[in-house]
């Protein structure tokens, strides 16, 4: 078995259960609440099984921990809610991956369970029951020991790892229990006023050290792209530069006399090659040459040209499908009887995930071939597992899947259409494989946060209050592109009428990291600081004066005003932007502080305030909007994907260019509200406020206005001359 260092091995739940020398737990979660199951191994079956607890005589405890791991330290923020509950001494506690069983491990999405760990959900989709399963478990220490005693339990109190009798001060560790308890069939329903009081916490609020970075420093992490496995050979796939094109007839003969070639397999997009080194592929597809039908749906698709007139034609054309997001009051009635209207038309190109591990997966068939293991780094293992079962018409239980470390996600890693690919080939050619895809193919082949143009109108009435906002996105991707247009979430605008038009190109869309929350509220918070400028006001006078601002908003706002010293004044050639952010229940609000080295934006310093709940863990938090802002200010200078006949033109980071280091904020600061409301998500939230934050500091440095996103310096060249 291949190990994933920093977890101990993922077996099935009934061999985890049955090893188990001591207390062992099945934490079931369903309509009728949660509770623990005796003789799980029999009943596991039977049981919408939640999560997992093992505690042995030598006072480990285990837990299973069902989110996937990419860097936002998920894997150790979700099981904290059950150690805190369950008052576990967080030093004795391991974690164990668990397998890609959504109906078992999975939280509750749409009336179904999944373990996608995409939109910031890890932590706040878990928390509860987390927090319950861990409740459950100290409930049953504590009437065993009670038990052990001869007292009510009522009695006894726990401290970290530890059962104590106060009265008679005596006390027993978990692990002294673990010896002789027996788990009851069935267990007395936790009621909510039981769980801690947030004064009560020890670890939740309190940061602990990430059980992943140990091994990621020292090397010894595992990601699929790491695994080895005997008789191993690798492979790669050529798809057509058209996206979506099917391969008619390529060199075949040709490729199969290069050195170690061991098979050439057609795929429907694709041809894969298949060779004893790495070294050997790259090579063979060099030397490759494919016919290409040309019947895909982006032959000669053009985004730049599409982008800068033809959405314009989608948006006046009578016949456009219409869709309406959301509307309210007199809709777009009101506009007729504005005092001013203010009106801005906002573009956003195509964006890759850019992550940084390439997109790879390991498949290996049993000798009968009717059972595939799979070793991925997926943000969906559940998802994935029963994708490669399809593709391959297997039942779900005849793929065995290994969750790995993931070397960057951002959405991309929610669909796994590399690893099916590993599947098939492995099944053609009967040995093991290691799939990658080139940086080049990724590019080529990519999923895009789509482009789109966003016509936007706000009416002010005859006391200067905003109250109309009208809104409408052409584009491609359906939700992708109109996500994050929720205006009532910080400002109450009373007519307000939220559209799309739809058009399709043919190309390969995918959620990206905050979806479209960054370009929409780009063009909403860009539009409303316009305003404030046409009325003379400071950004945030005029949101609080002219605007209904929810007291979510008015918080985040005010703090960090504060928090940036918004008065003060800034060096020469300095200014400062601000926007709000929302993203996963979570609200935020940047300001940034810009400078102009002739066509080059630089941003020196970022505040974010946000509202998210209870912070679980404050480290990791910080850090995940730390990481939005950077994956956001590199979006929103740099990174853009453009399709010329069909094809993209970007092939790796030469062309397709990121934030670099030298280039990044000198100072990033995070301020959390406090709340004790459940968590929400932060993952993304660091990302959308920071395109607006931005084009208003140039605003204020420059008097012009940026339009079109990504502010490249040929961009920003052309407005200033302009």
């Amino acid at each position: 078995m291949v190990m994933t260092p920093g977890f101990k091995s993922t077996l099935s739940r009934r061999h985890f259960l049955g090893r188990a020398a001591g207390l062992t737990f099945a934490v079931g979660i369903g309509p009728g609440g949660t509770w623990l199951v005796a003789d799980a191994a029999q009943k596991a079956a039977d049981l919408d099984i939640g999560a997992w607890v093992r505690i042995t005589a030598d006072n480990r405890i285990t837990i299973v921990t069902p989110a996937a791991e990419m860097g936002q330290g998920s894997m150790t923020g979700v099981p904290i809610a059950l150690a805190e509950e369950l008052d576990a001494d967080w030093s004795r506690v391991s974690l164990e991956m668990a397998p890609a069983e959504p109906e078992i491990y999975g939280y509750g999405t749409s009336g179904s369970k999944s373990m996608m760990i995409v939109g910031s959900r890890a932590v706040r989709s878990y928390f509860e029951q987390m927090r319950f399963a861990g409740a459950q478990v100290r409930k049953v220490l504590l009437q065993a020991a009670a038990e052990e005693w001869g007292v009510d339990a009522a009695t006894l109190v726990t401290e970290p790892g530890v059962v104590i009798d106060p009265v008679k001060r005596r006390s027993l560790s978990y692990g002294e229990i673990a010896a002789f308890a027996q788990v009851p069939a069935m267990l007395p329903a936790v009621s909510r006023e039981e769980l801690k009081q947030p004064q009560n916490f020890r670890l939740i609020g309190t940061p602990v050290a990430r059980r992943d970075i140990p091994v990621k420093v020292d090397g010894s992490a595992q990601y699929s792209i790491d695994v080895r496995l005997p008789g191993m050979v690798y492979a790669s796939v050529v798809h057509g530069p058209v996206q979506l094109a099917r391969p008619e007839r390529w060199n075949d003969a040709d490729i199969r006399k290069l050195a170690g070639i061991v098979d050439v397999v057609g795929l429907e997009h694709g041809v894969a090659l298949v060779a004893d080194t790495f070294e050997q592929v790259l090579a063979a597809r060099k030397a490759l040459q494919v016919e290409w039908d040309r019947s895909a749906a982006a032959q000669g698709y053009d985004s730049e040209a599409m982008l800068d007139s033809g959405y314009m034609d989608v948006m006046r054309d009578p016949q456009s499908e219409v869709r309406v997001i959301d509307t309210a009051g007199a809709g777009s009635a009101v506009f007729d009887n504005a005092a001013k209207v203010f009106r801005a038309d906002y573009r956003s190109d195509y964006a890759y995930h850019a992550q940084m591990e390439p997109l790879n997966a390991v498949a290996r068939f049993n000798a009968s071939g009717d059972e595939v293991e799979i070793w991925e780094g997926t943000q969906a293992p559940g998802s994935s597992r029963a994708a490669v079962a399809r593709a391959l018409g297997f039942d779900i239980s005849q793929v065995v899947h290994h969750q790995q470390y993931l070397g960057g996600g951002f959405g991309r890693r929610s669909v796994t259409d590399y690893t099916i690919e590993a599947a098939l080939v492995a099944r053609a050619i009967r040995r093991p494989v290691k799939m990658i895809w080139t940086r080049e193919e990724d590019l080529a082949f990519a999923m895009l946060r789509p482009q789109n143009l966003q016509c936007v109108e706000a009416a002010l009435d005859q006391n200067g209050k905003l109250a109309g906002w009208r809104h409408c996105v052409v584009g491609d991707g359906g939700g992708l592109i109109y996500s994050g247009i929720n205006l009532g979430d910080y400002y109450d605008i009373p007519h307000r009428q939220i559209e799309t038009r739809g058009t399709s190109h043919g190309i390969r869309l995918k959620h990206w990291r905050a979806v479209a929350h960054p370009f929409n509220l780009f063009a909403i918070e860009s539009l409303i600081d316009e305003m404030a400028v046409a009325e003379g006001l400071d950004p945030f006078a005029f949101r609080r004066e002219r605007m209904a601002l929810t007291p979510k908003a008015q918080a985040v706002f005010d703090a960090v005003e504060r928090l940036s010293g918004w008065h003060t004044p800034r060096p020469a050639g300095r200014a400062l932007g601000v926007s709000v952010s929302e993203r996963s229940g979570s609200l935020g609000a940047g300001v940034v502080e810009i400078s102009l080295d002739r066509d080059r934006i630089r941003v020196h310093k970022v505040w974010v305030a946000v509202d998210g709940g209870i912070i679980v863990q404050p480290d990791m938090a910080r850090a995940n909007i730390e990481s939005g802002v950077i994956y956001g200010l590199s979006s929103i200078l740099k990174e853009r994907a453009t399709i010329k006949g069909g094809a993209v033109q970007q092939s790796n980071f030469h062309d397709y260019e990121l934030l670099r280091m030298a280039e990044a904020p000198e100072e990033i600061h995070v301020e959390f509200l406090e709340r004790h409301t459940p968590p929400t998500g932060l993952g993304e939230i660091g990302n959308p406020f920071i395109a607006a934050a931005v084009a208003n500091a140039f605003q204020v440095l420059t008097g012009k206005r940026l339009y079109h996103m990504p502010f490249t310096p040929e961009r920003v060249r052309a407005v200033l001359e302009a």
